[in-house]
């Protein structure tokens, strides 16, 4: 048994895993030999796949600051892989102690990990679940223990929704989560996309790989036309819907050569 008290049965390195394989491409050395090998497929075919998924984090770390700063105290982060510091609530507890985060991540190596270093205080809490199902997560004991809905929540889908292959399940599911959030909620989101990207870069053959590998979970690309849908019910938060670097960076502006690596879209909005 795992720390979490999961089967360490259930942990499969036959399949490629998109969180271990994230993890690799931060330079992690959470992921097994399956995680590695398809994951240096998609570097081979796409080299951005590295500074997009680091500015990725980037991202999910400004975004966890502006959510605090604007009040947020309650964090639920879906998807949120192999832990990798700072974690969510080191972010947004640095800036208020008092913030509390329940993480979920389909991934039962990502248990194995959360007891190190995602646990430990009465602020934070993890479990596996499906965000395809939104009842069993919103209603789960951990949530419940640390989530009032009667006050705004911080919701994170930082990287996960293009592994919903079906537009209309992606709306769906959001909009699920989006309805069980009290008005003055933030959601935080970033998505793949090909937009900045030519068709010789590489990233159709990178994203190929996830299918080909038989991964737990395929990527799908999204243009913005398709992406920003998925803020209906909130207002965006200024500069609404942009390539990641773009979104308050820390410092100086990125250069057009900086952007030129960066495949993925991100934003917050504020449930109306």
């Amino acid at each position: 048994m795992t720390e979490q008290g999961f089967p360490v049965g259930e942990i499969d390195t036959s399949r490629p895993h998109p969180a271990r394989m994230y993890d690799f491409y931060l330079g992690g050395r959470d992921n097994y030999e399956v995680d590695r090998e398809a994951a240096q497929r998609v570097i081979d075919f796409f080299p951005d796949i590295v500074p997009t998924t680091r500015a990725n984090r980037q991202f999910m770390h400004r975004a966890v600051r502006h959510l605090v700063r604007a009040g947020i105290r309650q964090i639920i982060d879906i998807g949120t892989g192999i832990p990798t510091a700072p974690n969510t609530h080191q972010v947004a507890q640095e800036v208020a102690p008092d913030v509390r985060v329940a993480y979920i991540d389909n991934d039962p190596i990502v248990a194995t990990h959360a007891g190190a270093h995602l646990l430990g205080t009465g602020n934070t809490g993890f479990f596996l679940g499906d965000m395809r199902d939104p009842d069993a997560i919103l209603g789960h004991p951990t949530i419940g223990k640390l989530i009032d809905f009667d006050q705004p929540v911080g919701l994170l889908l930082v990287a996960v929704v293009h592994f919903l292959p079906d537009d209309a399940e992606a709306a769906a599911l959001i909009a699920a989560y989006r309805d069980a959030l009290p008005a003055g909620s933030m959601f935080v989101l970033t998505h793949a996309t090909e937009d900045f990207h030519s068709v010789e870069a590489g990233m159709g053959e990178a994203r190929d790989v996830y299918r080909q590998r038989g991964a737990t979970a395929t990527v799908t690309t999204r243009r913005y036309e398709q992406i920003l849908p998925f803020f209906d019910g909130y207002d965006l938060v200024d500069p609404g819907l942009v390539q990641i670097p773009l979104w308050h960076p820390d410092g100086e502006l990125p250069t057009a050569e900086e952007l030129s690596h960066v495949g993925t879209y991100g934003g917050i909005g504020v449930k109306l």
